[in-house]
């Protein structure tokens, strides 16, 4: 089973879950399937697909 939305998810581990941040990804792209992430100076590309995935590029 493909896990769609983050409720889809099992919990492995609920400790460690609840420490680790979380964010949605139609947050991220403002409803859009687009947004930019900068980590050190550098730029990367998320994209959702149409079949829900999602693509990080540099």
């Amino acid at each position: 089973m493909t896990a769609t939305r983050p409720a889809d998810f099992s919990r492995p581990g609920t400790a460690v879950l609840a420490r680790m941040p979380q964010h949605d990804a139609t947050e991220l792209t403002r409803g859009g399937n687009q947004a930019l992430i900068v980590l050190d100076e550098q730029v990367y590309q998320l994209r959702i697909t149409r079949a829900g995935k999602l693509i990080l590029t540099k």
